[in-house]
C-alpha cells in the first residue's frame, strides 16, 4: 500500500475460509461445497509508523474525514524492567492522510488521556472515558479536524469514571461495556452503557449488563443487528492485597429488543486483544491476538515471547469458534479501526511493558 512499507499475506484457514467463501458462492451450493473453493487471503501491511520511538498503548484512534487519527495513549520510557518503572501518558495527536508517506503532528487533546473507547462515525471521532496517571474519566469528547488540527467537542459523561472498557457501534448507537472506575480499583464493572447518536436529547442510557461476571479490557464487536461482548478480565482482592486477573473465555450477544444470551466460550482467553473485532462477511467477526493468560508468571518479564498470534473467528449462524490461523502481530491494549476497506491497528503493546510504534492494516484478499 505504501511504498518503502512490509507488505506480508497471510492465507487465513480452516473456518474464515469457509466463512468468507459462502459469501461468495453461488446460493445453490451446499455449504461443503462452498467450503472447498480457493482459500481467501488476509492481507497484512505496514503503514508509515507514528513518530515516537517507543509507541502508545491504549491510544485513541479512528477515522476523521477520510484521515486516521490517533491520539493520547500512553507508554514506558527508559527503564521498563525495575519493579519501579515510569508510565507516561500523552496528549499528542496525529494524522495520517490517505497515500500520504509520514504522519502529520494535529494538535493535542485536552489533558493527556488514553486505555479508552474509540468510535468512528459519521466521519468524526467520538472518545469515550479513559485515564491518565492520577485518575479515570467519565469525559466523553468528539475529535474533528479544522485546517489539519484536532477540534475537541464535548459531549454527554458517562454515568461514572471508566477505563479500559469496551465498544462498538451498532445502528448509530454506541454500547459500553465494563472497565474499571479508578486505578486502584480492587473490582471490574458491570456496567452497560447506551448513547443514541440519532437523538435530539443525547444522554448515555444504563442498561442490564450481561448475566457473566464483571470484566475489563474485553472485546467488542457489531454484527448481525448485535453486539458482542467477549473474554476480558475479572478482578479479585482479597485482604488488602493487589487484586488477581481471572482470564475469562465467556462471550455474550445483546441484540437490542431481545437482551442478552450466552454464545459459545473462546477458544483461549483474547484479554485487551483490539477493538471491535473485525468483521467478515455479513454476520462473522475475528478476533486478532490478545493475552491469553498463559504467560501472566513468565520470568524474568523482559524475555516474555509476547502475547498469542493466532486468530478467532467466530460465526453466529453455527455459534462456533475456530482458531483461524496466525496473523504478524502480538497486540494488546489498543484499537481496531476500519479504514478505507482495510482494518488498522495503530500501536499497542507487543509484550507486557514494550509499546511499538508500528501501524499495520488487515484487508481481505479480491478488496480493492
Amino acid at each position: 500500500m505504501f511504498s518503502g512499507h512490509v507488505r506480508l499475506t497471510t492465507v487465513i484457514r480452516g473456518f474464515v475460509t469457509a466463512g468468507v467463501v459462502y459469501m461468495l458462492a453461488a446460493p445453490d451450493e451446499t455449504f461443503a461445497q462452498q467450503s472447498v473453493r480457493r482459500a481467501p487471503e488476509i492481507i497484512w501491511e505496514q503503514l508509515p509508523p507514528l513518530p515516537d520511538a517507543e509507541g502508545f498503548a491504549g491510544a485513541f484512534a479512528g477515522v476523521v474525514d477520510d484521515t486516521l487519527v490517533v491520539a493520547g495513549g500512553a507508554n514506558i520510557a527508559g527503564e521498563k524492567w525495575n519493579d519501579q518503572f515510569s508510565k507516561r501518558w500523552f496528549d499528542s495527536a496525529f494524522l495520517l492522510e490517505p497515500r500520504a508517506t509520514q504522519w502529520k503532528a494535529a494538535g493535542t487533546l485536552l489533558r493527556p488521556c488514553g486505555y479508552g473507547v474509540s468510535i468512528s462515525f459519521n466521519q468524526t471521532l467520538v472518545c469515550i472515558g479513559g485515564s491518565d496517571a492520577a485518575r479515570h474519566y467519565a469525559d466523553v469528547f468528539q475529535l474533528t479536524l479544522r485546517d489539519g488540527r484536532i477540534v475537541v467537542t464535548p459531549l454527554p459523561p458517562l454515568p461514572r469514571p471508566c477505563a479500559n472498557a469496551c465498544g462498538a457501534l451498532l445502528d448509530q448507537t454506541i454500547y459500553v461495556a465494563g472497565g474499571i472506575e479508578s486505578p486502584g480499583a480492587s473490582n471490574a464493572l458491570h456496567t452497560f452503557w447506551a448513547l443514541d447518536l440519532r437523538s435530539e436529547n443525547l444522554r448515555w442510557r444504563e442498561l442490564e449488563p450481561w448475566p457473566g461476571p464483571a470484566r475489563m479490557l474485553a472485546v467488542a464487536a457489531a454484527q448481525a443487528g448485535s453486539f458482542f461482548l467477549m473474554s476480558g478480565a475479572d478482578l479479585h482482592a482479597s485482604g488488602g492485597k493487589t487484586p488477581t486477573r481471572e482470564y475469562l473465555r465467556d462471550a455474550w450477544r445483546f441484540t437490542p429488543g431481545q437482551g442478552w444470551k450466552r454464545i459459545a466460550d473462546l477458544p483461549r482467553a483474547a484479554v485487551a486483544a483490539p477493538s471491535p473485532a473485525i468483521p467478515f462477511g455479513t454476520s462473522s467477526f475475528l478476533i486478532i491476538s490478545g493475552d491469553d493468560g498463559e504467560k501472566v508468571t513468565f520470568a524474568p518479564l523482559k524475555d516474555h515471547p509476547g502475547f498469542p498470534r493466532n486468530s478467532l473467528a467466530y460465526d453466529p449462524t453455527k455459534n462456533v469458534w475456530t482458531v483461524a490461523g496466525e496473523s504478524p502481530l502480538s497486540r494488546a491494549t489498543v484499537p481496531c479501526v476500519p479504514w478505507r476497506n482495510s482494518f488498522v491497528i495503530p500501536n499497542g503493546e507487543v509484550r507486557p511493558r514494550v509499546r511499538t510504534n508500528e501501524v499495520w492494516t488487515a484487508r481481505f484478499a479480491g478488496v480493492p
